[in-house]
């Protein structure tokens, strides 16, 4: 049985890590497209796929730029990994909306993404439709989008903006990835959990559960890239990505639990306060309220605490990943750099009041454009309950894995046009009217489409506005001499090394 074992970690791991090496090296630049992988007896396409593993989201692009947008990827027999990779519009409007009822999150999906539980992103049926129904409830509230910005606005004045002033005056380099990580951990505890562990500080702090949620987003990816039998191996032996997640899993999910019962201990004391707006204060506010059988609160406290976790998840890391590449393709682009900051001098913006936030159109567009090109969630996984034939012509079989390659849908010239690569703000906005123009949600899919679209876009939208102007509005933001940018290996698309930065005052 040993032998057996130490062979099969042979066989993954020598060309795992071959491979790895071999594409750590290469300039992930644009180039023709690929040919497929070839299709191997036995092992199918997983070789290829293996080969290209260090750059998986553009070795999508360049499947399906060569297959007029749907691929399917034959994984290897024993492994149950065959899946259909897509762009095409049409069959992402059909699967998230015209035909959603036959496109689930399939019997994969959970084993995955085991890190959420039974939170809203996992749950299907009745116990999505309550979840999504509760978060709508509470963030639909008239307060909410307030205390949303009141908190993001007192991170960035009395946090973010001291660190960048100390940056400027001492010339040191920073990660500004890592520093809209802490920021949007903090303002997502505080919003979900009535919490805030100060992880953006001037002493940037060591925080093992803030480290945590990004270990377990990497192993998630890859293990969308490994037979299942391999990351199982891994777990039972203790080793490898699955090692790391097992361990980031124990560090999330008692952050999580002592954060609720802080929160259940000072409510038992104090009774319910009426000025308390983080999801967790509203939640048990509604459960004093109505009843712990009453709905919409019929499920148990372990949901509960998964449902938050799954808010915590989406709202830190959306937002950290989108301001990193705004700020990068920002500062590569200094002629809509300077474009975005006449707006704000000449709307004289300064954070009041939400409505001001709306009178920057410039930077709506450049925000979005930046979500076109690096949508925080890359891809979408689901599977068919029957059979099914996609707009495309491409038959399917219940349970097949189905990706939606949203990083992929960003650079096609079919949907985008042949400037896609190209970083436009303008092409957001009417020329008519002078008013941001609306895409279609599956053709510009950063927050999802159908009933599944994404609860928080428009207080993301909020926060992204209240860093970008107030940062555009104060410094120049260089990328540092000699630093190159790839994307991470994560199912959030975060920059592999960060983004590191020279700050200089803005005269």
């Amino acid at each position: 049985m040993y032998t057996a074992i130490i062979l099969l970690v042979i066989f993954i791991y020598l060309p795992y890590h071959f491979y790895r090496n071999y594409f750590h090296a290469r300039k992930d630049k644009k180039s023709s497209p690929a040919p497929p992988p070839t299709d191997w007896p036995i092992f199918g396409m997983l070789p290829g796929l293996l080969l290209n593993c260090g750059r998986v989201h553009t070795f999508m692009t360049e499947l399906l730029e060569s297959s007029g947008g749907t691929f399917y990827l034959k994984g290897a027999w024993f492994a149950n990994m065959s899946m259909l990779i897509t762009s095409d519009p049409a069959n992402v409007h059909y699967i998230l909306a015209k035909n959603f009822p036959n496109f689930e999150k399939g019997p994969q999906f959970k084993k995955m993404f085991d890190v959420l539980g039974d939170g809203i992103f996992n749950a299907e049926s009745e116990s999505w439709e309550i979840q999504k129904r509760t978060a709508k409830s509470l963030m639909h509230n008239t307060s909410f989008p307030d205390f949303i910005a009141r908190t993001s606005w007192s991170k960035v004045e009395n946090a973010l903006i001291p660190i960048l002033e100390l940056a400027s005056e001492t010339g040191t380099e920073v990660d500004l990835q890592e520093l809209f990580q802490r920021f949007a951990f903090d303002c997502s505890c505080i919003t979900v959990l009535g919490h805030d562990p100060v992880s953006l500080c001037k002493e940037l702090p060591h925080l093992p559960h803030e480290k945590a949620f990004a270990d377990a987003e990497q192993a998630v990816l890859y293990r969308h890239m490994l037979p299942e039998f391999t990351w199982k191996l891994q777990s039972w032996l203790h080793i490898g990505k699955e090692n790391e997640l097992t361990k980031a899993k124990d560090v999330i999910h008692r952050f999580v639990s002592d954060c609720i019962s802080m929160k259940h201990q000072d409510f038992n004391l104090t009774g319910p306060k009426d000025d308390g707006l983080d999801m967790l204060t509203s939640c048990m506010r509604a459960r004093a309220d109505e009843g712990i059988n009453a709905a919409p609160n019929n499920y148990s406290d372990e949901v509960w605490k998964d449902t938050l976790l799954n808010l915590i998840f989406a709202g830190k890391d959306t937002i950290s990943a989108a301001l990193a590449w705004f700020f990068w393709l920002v500062a590569t682009n200094p002629a809509e750099q300077e474009k975005i900051r006449r707006e704000i001098d000449d709307t004289n913006w300064r954070f009041t009041t939400i409505e001001e936030s709306k009178k920057l159109v410039y930077l709506h567009g450049a925000l979005c454009e930046t979500l076109r090109l690096f949508p925080p969630v890359p891809f979408q996984h689901k599977a068919p309950v029957e059979h099914d034939i996609l707009p495309s012509g491409h038959r399917i079989s219940p349970n097949t894995k189905t990706v939606l390659s949203f990083y992929s849908m960003g650079r096609m010239e079919s949907i985008w046009g042949n400037d896609c690569l190209d970083f436009k703000p303008g092409r957001w906005i009417d020329p008519e009217t002078g008013r941001v123009r609306t895409e279609p949600s599956f053709k510009f899919t950063a927050f999802n489409a159908g009933p599944r679209s994404c609860l928080g876009k428009d207080v993301s939208f909020i926060q992204l506005k209240i860093v970008a102007a107030a940062i555009v509005s104060r410094f120049n933001i260089r990328v540092a001499r000699g630093f190159s940018v790839t994307p991470s290996i994560s199912v959030i698309l975060h920059m592999k090394h960060g983004l590191k930065v020279k700050v200089s005052d803005f005269a």
